[in-house]
């Protein structure tokens, strides 16, 4: 062996001799001379699953890849294109043929060898080794028999999918010698065969095993069955004569053939029989003698995509089953079935077909009407529950638009499922204009059964090219930033952008006692951002802040100071992926708020701020404060506050956000929120119906200190003497003294919060006038604490009193009722010393400063 055979043996020297090497490469080079011995090699290495570096080639990748079928078709060029670059023509042709589902590897390998060589039919002359039985001969479960006939017929090749989930495809062919019929099943791997017979030849197959069928017996190929040509006495064989028959001469219950013109192909129907799911299309033809319905089902449904059928396209249909049936008018009918005839597309001599496509504009009451136009509005799919027997239909509107007007079209059943967007180009055969007073036109279109509809055909003029282009620019989405110019209500129009937040849902009840429903989301693309106002279903589903979609249909509503949008019954709600996002330029989350807002630090915001984020971390949490409504609903706020390294701010939550689940130390945005001035003067942000509260992205988390470096800036140690009322989140520490003692526990009115005053059984509220049995209790605790720099005033409320006395408030209550004082505990704070984190604010009364504490971080003695 030469060096590198040598090298390569060693990598499978110790599961196979010297001997058996050689052995498997001679069988090799004598099977595909193709190979050289070093080729050999690398195959086996990879047969024996041993990892061979060395055959890293791309001439020996290319070889490798290829199976043995597409070797052979390979060898017949091997010496005007490399492996390489076979495999490449392969890959383009399957490109070219993508929706061909029943083409194999071995049709595709057929096509670069016919760009190479024209190869010429063999014709075997009757000999003994190529004998066979006669066709009356032939007996159910006879395996691997031989079968010769002319061709009678040759069916166009159809799908399957296993009950493994595998594809496959099927083609049937039918043989006749003078002795009887037989129809013979190519599968997959024997369609090839099939490339150069066409009917009226004879042919042999070696390798059939005979079945029962569906009409007779059958002949179904094995997978190595083989397939030759014979050139012997015609008068063994039924004469074969390509008859084709005019459509005026059709007889019922007969096969025929016949050249014509397709004039329309209706949508794919589905049905149900026998419990079994269907589908059936009707193809409309017309030669010079007239015009008949082709039909075709199931499976043959597929043929009209996989040869690119389209109204206008001439076609040979071989052996198609003649039908005669009665019509509703009572008259007799002749229409055609597909079932193993063949459609042949191609260039026919036909009398053209011209259809007479009518000008929407122009349009009254009529059937069999023909347009064409751009999709200029559509609407989701409808459902509804038929009267006549309970069951569900469902309907798709859509508007038509020409140079001259526009029209309401209604899709029903499987036509619903069409997939048709705005601004595609649509063409229409055969619907009925009615009368709809509902429209703008006064007229809509019906489909039927027998209508095409055909979505961006590919045979337009160049004229209607250009007219349909620039009404497709009119239906470009409107930028979000010419909303505010609109002064009309109920425009409608469409956006493209993001969501910027989403509103809870709020129930509003109707004029008719019934139920609604009701969100806002704040939506936005780069030239600025809408309300939307969605109702009911569309409320009830999930948006996301960041979300891209496309919205049509919308309506414009003026507001006092603004112009909303209202998504309505109508209007549609198109999700969108980041791809397609992309490609409509949507630009980003993080770049439409950069764009739309200002990112202010906590020190900078001012009260009229309005369009800003403000990112912090929780530092403060109160508890969730439930309330009633004048309407007697309950309510809900909570205070938060949260910091960057430039300060605090509260933050007011209401309803639902103050049901959130907050943690401290957690970083959050606020996108939008409304700013105010609380009863101390200072800002606060509110949380409303505008505002989000969102996840800082990575840089954004990057640019704000930890919880630990916020607790070193914010909370900032000062002595006394040196706060000024402008201090939050100052850390103080002092001594208690001056403790009051008396009315510890004050009684409020639960409307109003004002202090009342029992009087016999009940209390009255002197500022709102309420009666009420219960009161709400306040617990509060005055006192001054001091240091060595001076004192000032500190007041304790509820959750923070309870604290420092070391008592809960339901206990205190229950004594101070029972006629008994907390005396003794209030003494005992005399002295205790305190660390505390407070805010500090002037004192209008006593014209001093005072401390509003917020924690207790430490007390002892």
């Amino acid at each position: 062996m030469q060096e590198e055979i040598i090298n390569l043996y060693e990598k499978i020297s110790d599961q196979l001799s010297e001997e058996e090497f050689k052995a498997q490469i001679d069988e090799i080079l004598m099977e595909n001379d193709l190979y050289d011995e070093v080729d050999a090699a690398h195959i086996i290495l990879e047969k024996y699953g041993v990892d061979d570096e060395s055959s890293d080639e791309s001439c020996d990748e290319a070889r490798v890849e290829m199976s043995a079928e597409i070797l052979e078709y390979y060898n017949k060029v091997k010496d005007k294109i490399s492996p390489e670059d076979f495999l490449n023509r392969m890959d383009y042709y399957k490109s070219k043929n993508e929706h061909a589902s029943f083409m194999s590897e071995e049709t595709f390998a057929e096509m670069v060898v016919g760009e190479y060589v024209n190869e010429e039919i063999e014709v075997i002359s009757e000999q003994p080794d190529y004998a066979a039985d006669t066709i009356d001969k032939l007996e159910k479960d006879m395996k691997d028999a031989t079968v010769s006939g002319r061709v009678i017929s040759i069916s166009n090749p159809r799908s399957f999918k296993t009950r493994k989930g595998q594809s496959g495809q099927v083609c049937n062919v039918e043989l006749k010698d003078n002795t009887g019929t037989i129809r013979t099943v190519f599968w997959t791997q024997n369609i090839k065969l099939l490339k150069n017979v066409n009917e009226g030849e004879i042919i042999q197959i070696k390798g059939v095993d005979i079945k029962e069928g569906y009409s007779g017996l059958e002949g179904n190929l094995r997978q190595r069955s083989t397939l030759i040509h014979l050139d012997e006495d015609p008068s063994k064989y039924p004469e074969y004569v390509e008859d084709i028959t005019d459509i005026a001469d059709i007889q019922g219950d007969t096969k025929v053939n016949i050249i014509a013109r397709i004039v329309r192909i209706s949508t794919v129907r589905s049905y149900e029989k026998n419990g079994k799911q269907g589908k059936v299309a009707s193809i409309d033809l017309q030669d010079y003698s007239g015009k008949i319905t082709y039909t075709l089902w199931n499976k043959n449904v597929e043929l009209i995509q996989d040869l690119g059928l389209e109204d206008g396209d001439t076609v040979k249909i071989i052996q198609a089953q003649a039908r005669e049936r009665m019509n509703r008018d009572g008259e007799s009918e002749m229409s055609l079935t597909h079932w193993d005839g063949r459609i042949i597309k191609g260039d026919f001599d036909v009398p053209e077909v011209t259809h007479e496509f009518s000008l929407i504009g122009d349009l009254s009451e009529a059937q069999d009407v023909s347009i064409k136009g751009i999709v200029s509005r559509l609407q989701d799919i409808k459902t509804f529950t038929r009267k006549t027997d309970g069951s569900e239909g469902c309907l798709r509107n859509f508007d038509v638009r020409d140079t001259t007007g526009e029209i309401r079209v209604t899709l029903w059943g499987d036509d619903t499922q069409l997939p048709i967007n705005k601004g595609d180009i649509i063409k229409i055969i055969g619907g009925t204009v009615r009368f709809d007073e509902y429209t703008q036109s006064q007229y809509s279109m019906n489909t039927n059964f027998n209508t095409q509809i055909t979505i961006n055909p590919e045979n337009l003029s160049m004229e209607d090219l250009d007219a349909f282009n620039d009404l497709r620019e009119q239906l470009r989405p409107v930028p979000i930033g010419e909303i505010y110019t609109i002064d009309d209500d109920g425009i409608e129009l469409d956006v493209v952008g993001r969501i910027l937040s989403v509103d809870d849902t709020n129930e509003f009840q109707r004029d008719d006692g019934s139920i609604g429903i009701v969100r806002s989301l704040t939506f936005a693309d780069e030239s600025g951002k809408v309300r939307l106002s969605l109702w009911n279903e569309r409320a009830e589903e999930e948006y996301l802040v960041g979300d891209a979609y496309q919205i049509e249909n919308a309506r414009t509503r003026l507001g006092m100071y603004s112009v909303d949008l209202n998504i309505g019954s109508g209007a549609r709600l198109i999700k969108l992926s980041e791809e397609q996002a992309s490609a409509m330029f949507i630009p980003e989350l993080a770049t439409l708020e950069k764009a739309l807002y200002d990112y202010k630090k906590i020190e900078e915001i001012d009260e009229d701020d309005t369009d800003v984020i403000i990112i912090g971390r929780v530092i403060e949490l109160n508890d969730v404060r439930t309330f009633e409504r004048d309407n007697g609903d309950t309510g809900a706020v909570r205070n938060i506050e949260i910091a960057d390294e430039t300060g605090s701010i509260r933050i007011v939550l209401w309803d639902d956000n103050a049901q959130r689940e907050f943690e401290m130390g957690q970083a959050i945005k606020l996108q939008n929120p409304r700013f105010d001035l609380d009863r101390d003067n200072r800002i606060e942000a509110v949380v409303n119906r505008s505002t989000a509260i969102l996840e800082p992205n990575e840089n954004e988390l990057e640019r704000l200190p930890s919880q630990d470096e916020l607790m070193e800036v914010i909370y900032v140690p000062k002595p006394i003497e040196s706060l000024t009322e402008d201090d939050v989140n100052v850390c103080v520490t002092g001594t208690i003294h001056d403790v009051e003692a008396d009315r510890v526990i004050r009684k409020r009115c639960p409307a109003c919060g004002k202090t009342v005053e029992e009087t016999e059984d009940e209390y009255i509220c002197d500022y709102c006038g309420h009666v009420f049995d219960d009161p709400k209790y306040l617990l509060m605790v005055p006192l001054r604490i001091e240091d060595d720099t001076g004192s000032i005033k500190v007041t304790f409320f509820d959750n923070l009193a309870e604290e420092l006395i070391g008592m809960n408030k339901e206990e205190i209550i229950s004594i101070v009722d029972d006629g008994y004082g907390i005396e003794d505990k209030l003494e005992d704070l005399e002295g205790l010393t305190i660390e505390i984190l407070a805010n500090v604010s002037f004192d209008d009364y006593n014209e001093e400063n005072r401390l509003n504490p917020k924690k207790i971080l430490s007390k002892y003695y």
